[in-house]
């Protein structure tokens, strides 16, 4: 039996597009990681924490910060992420 997964689109479109989800690199080397602080207490110890541990195994490291949780991150910052970036990690906190 085959096992399904769907994500669901928080973006609130009335009718979400069907994406593919993009493939993980085989390894990081040489790669530029951003980080992406959505603004939510503490979010910002931990991107400390992993930004130290990515940087230790020589990784580049860019930061962005989100202006509030509550919206979605500005276009400037999303296209600075997409052309600055080869992949990103987003910090949740609660």
């Amino acid at each position: 039996m085959t096992k399904t997964t769907f994500l669901l689109d928080p973006t609130a479109e009335s009718a979400p597009e069907k994406r593919e989800r993009p493939a993980r690199p085989k390894e990081l080397t040489g790669l530029t990681v951003g980080l992406l602080d959505i603004s939510k207490a503490r979010g910002d110890v931990f991107l400390d924490e992993l930004e130290t541990q990515l940087a230790e195994k020589g990784l580049k490291v860019r930061r962005y910060q989100k202006p509030t949780f509550a919206r979605t991150a500005p276009v400037e910052v999303q296209q600075d992420i997409s052309t600055q970036c080869d992949l990103v990690i987003e910090a949740l906190a609660d």
